[in-house]
């Protein structure tokens, strides 16, 4: 536990200065059900169940297949191996509705993590609707501990330095 104080202190430390997500490092991440897509098959997501698997990368992105959201997904891709090392678990979230992120489960994530639609509840437990652009998210990532508790947050438009953060953070995390 002494560990994990640590730890969230430290990522509140390297957390962006931009950062704009209302649920800060130490708070708790709203579960939920939803839907989503895995390697283009549909599937019902809850986050506490993956959560018993290990921390879990949630990052929202606003729309798929434009070219920011579709460079992060390819570059979650090619990395996570490494979150997979690292005992994480990468999970992309957006606005869209599943029929979408079927196709872009396999076209841009390489079927290697779920993308999941994110609806009202959660764009809203997570704030991170997009302000200039109703019905989207913001570009906003979080490392959640296996409690549940915020462990890192990453918010900012700019896609490029989300992977390597929250890597970064869940490596902290796990010590992997």
């Amino acid at each position: 536990m002494k560990r994990l104080s640590l730890l969230l202190a430290a990522a509140a430390m390297l957390a962006p200065g931009g950062a704009m997500a209302a649920l800060a490092v130490g708070a708790k991440a709203p579960d939920f059900t939803t839907r989503g897509a895995l390697a283009g098959k549909p599937f019902t997501l809850t986050l506490s169940h993956q959560l018993k698997r290990g921390p879990v990368v949630l990052y929202f992105f606003p729309k798929a297949f434009t070219p920011g959201c579709s460079a992060e997904a390819r570059e979650f891709a090619e990395n996570i191996d490494k979150f997979k090392a690292a005992g994480a678990t990468v999970i992309g979230m957006s606005a869209d509705p599943v029929d979408d992120l079927v196709s872009f489960s396999t076209k841009e994530c390489a079927g290697k993590f779920p993308v999941a639609s994110a609806g009202p509840g959660i764009i809203s437990g997570y704030d991170v609707a997009l302000k200039m652009r109703p019905g989207m998210t913001d570009r906003t990532s979080y490392v959640i501990a296996p409690s549940g508790r915020i462990a890192f947050v990453h918010s900012e438009m700019n896609y490029a330095e989300h992977v390597k953060s929250t890597l970064a953070a869940v490596e902290a995390m796990t010590g992997k």
